[in-house]
């Protein structure tokens, strides 16, 4: 049996685009660091092109798999978890690309600093957006952050395996496609988080994102998962609303196309919402019809 990789790099891929697959893959293949095994899994078995160009890459470091039929993303990111060999694992979405150094410097991270089992970093956007999310750096403040939104980028974060398989955490489907805040929420009584203060990955934004074309399922999943961190950690929460006591409401932006719009009191707590023909009070109460 040949000797097991440092680092398994994860990918699921859905009817993809031909071309933002290939920067997704030569950025990977092009990594600075060069100890990893690359895993695909395709799950739109019928779309058999994606297969034909995976193909066309002369690296045996990708490993290319397909499901017998459409699993969703929650059973992806699981069946890849399974198949994945490395010590770490490196989460990457089918449409982004990583800086070459990106795999390099999480690796080092980790091997300094065994009680961190996940790091990630910053996200420049690319495409419909063009700006750069910048994420807190250190576990007490990522945790206090996690009470509202998920501050561990998923497509750009790495995760020490042996904390998953230690105790038996995997993707939860119930919570898709907010999996991943689900994810760091199970993670969170076992291990530290980190994010490298620097891009890592260029997240291209479009109108086929999940966030976009899944908008209001996962607004729903992620509620569920901030409800539960917050029962289980009251204290972060608190923290999170005296860190922005001062903050006024603000507007959370909606996809383009989307009539929709919502603002929080304090960032936080849901005040008014238009859902269609409704303004709503507290994201359910209808207060005012509009007119077309």
């Amino acid at each position: 049996m040949s000797k097991s990789p440092r680092v398994s790099v994860l990918t699921p891929i859905y009817n993809t685009n031909i071309g933002h697959l290939c920067e997704c893959i030569e950025s990977i293949i092009n990594q600075t660091f060069t100890d990893f095994e690359f895993i695909i899994l395709n799950d739109s078995p019928n779309n058999k092109q994606l297969k034909k160009i995976i193909q066309t890459y002369d690296d045996d470091r990708i490993k290319y798999y397909e499901n017998e039929k459409n699993m969703g993303i929650s059973a992806s990111r699981n069946r890849l978890l399974e198949l994945a060999r490395g010590e770490y694992i490196a989460i990457f979405d089918h449409d982004d690309i990583s800086v070459p150094d990106r795999l390099e410097r999480q690796v080092e991270f980790l091997d300094t600093h065994p009680n961190v089992g996940v790091v990630s970093g910053w996200l420049r956007w690319f495409g419909d957006r063009n700006w750069t999310h910048i994420t807190p750096e250190y576990d007490i403040d990522i945790k206090i952050h996690l009470t509202h939104e998920s501050y561990l980028l998923h497509t750009a974060a790495m995760i020490r395996k042996s904390v998953l398989d230690e105790h038996n955490i995997k993707y939860e489907e119930q919570y898709s496609p907010a999996e991943d805040h689900r994810l760091w929420a199970r993670l969170w009584p076992f291990t530290q988080f980190h994010n490298i203060q620097d891009v890592l990955v260029n997240y291209r934004w479009n109108g086929n994102n999940t966030s976009t074309t899944s908008f209001e399922k996962m607004q729903r999943a992620a509620k569920a998962v901030r409800l539960e961190i917050c029962e289980e950690h009251p204290a972060f929460y608190q923290e999170f609303l005296n860190s922005h006591k001062d903050t006024p409401i603000n507007t959370v932006v909606m996809p383009k196309h989307s009539k929709n719009w919502r603002y929080r009191l304090f960032g936080v707590i849901p005040l008014l919402k238009r859902k269609k023909k409704w303004i709503l009070l507290f994201d359910f109460l209808p207060i005012i019809k509009i007119k077309d």
